[in-house]
């Protein structure tokens, strides 16, 4: 690994590469021989996330934001794809530095999209489920309306910029025809995934390990539905393969879904915790007026028929692999 310099042969460029999702694509391409850049200022990520491939000549890591990288233009330009991962990440994190989410969603996303626009640099944009918003539908679809909460409770900041983002990036395949695919992914966890921004799976595991109380906010019987990481690497991988996906958007996630209660019950029961479940109002948790979603389920029939694939690993697996058990 070094901390700077552009390989000569062709290369996928992976901005947040260092994250969670991005470490376990990065480590996927590395697998299949291919020539990888990262580029990750380590805020969110980890040098640690990429412990296993440090060593791999074929790994160049420029430690560095995106915006603020001198070489941006030349490494995309000599990339054969670029995955734009780098965004900020989790609920804390969004509730309590609401510019630095704003800034680091939009501002990346513009500068990744403008150094991509002169070769045409082919490129997959990832979003969030967090752009449905307040919507009540049983599942949501690509095509759906999205409902988004007031400018007054900060926690819409992320939706609102992720949303943002995918409406520059169609502009930019509308306007200057550049293939960019939008990809919504739905809560993903695995393997190196931190509960330190709020990420709950992580958070419930980590407590149950140390015995300690599982804290659920609100009643609990709010519901999601957990992916595996390894699942959502192979959708973006096959999306980014698909001809006639550029200029889409695409779900990716899980279908099977759990109310945030019995996936507590579900980790202690797994881990053999002791630990008990504490309710904790969300007042408690974050300031007055925080806003949760009863329900968010994906609906990913287009993802499967446009790349084959459908993300099936059951939730008793993903609990296991989080947890460090499988």
């Amino acid at each position: 690994m070094t901390p700077s310099g552009v390989p000569d042969a062709p290369h996928t460029l992976i901005t947040g590469g260092a994250g969670f999702i991005g470490s376990h694509l990065t480590e996927r391409l590395l697998g299949q021989g291919e020539r990888v850049v990262v580029i990750d200022d380590f805020s969110t990520g980890s040098r640690a996330n990429l412990a296993a491939v440090a060593d791999d000549p074929n790994l160049t890591v420029i430690e560095s934001t995106v915006t603020g990288c001198e070489s941006l233009g030349s490494l995309v330009a000599e990339s054969g794809y670029v995955f734009h991962l780098a965004a900020a990440v989790g609920v804390d994190l969004v509730v309590q530095s609401p510019i630095r989410t704003i800034e680091t969603n939009l501002k990346a996303t513009e500068a990744i999209l403008e150094a991509a626009a002169p070769n045409r640099t082919p490129m997959l944009l990832p979003s969030s489920s967090e752009v449905y918003g307040k919507s009540t539908r049983e599942g949501f679809a690509e095509t759906d309306d999205l409902l988004i909460g007031p400018p007054t409770l900060g926690r819409w900041s992320y939706a609102c910029s992720k949303l943002m983002d995918e409406f520059l990036a169609l502009a930019f395949h509308a306007e200057r025809q550049l293939p960019v695919i939008v990809a919504r992914i739905f809560n993903t966890v695995g393997p190196r995934q931190t509960g330190r921004y709020g990420m709950v799976l992580p958070r419930f595991v980590e407590a149950a390990k140390a015995g300690e109380p599982l804290r659920v906010f609100g009643d609990g019987q709010q519901s999601r539905c957990f992916g595996h990481v390894t699942d959502t690497v192979e959708a973006l991988l096959r999306l980014a393969k698909c001809d006639r996906a550029p200029g889409g958007v695409f779900n990716i996630g899980s279908t099977e879904e759990v109310t945030i209660l019995d996936l507590a019950k579900r980790v202690i029961e797994l881990t053999g915790s002791t630990s008990e479940i504490e309710l904790v109002p969300y007042d408690e948790a974050y300031d007055n007026g925080f806003e949760d979603m009863q329900r968010r389920q994906p609906v990913i029939d287009k993802l499967e028929q446009f790349t084959g694939f459908r993300p099936t690993t059951p939730l008793d697996d993903i609990i296991r692999s989080t947890a460090g058990l499988a």
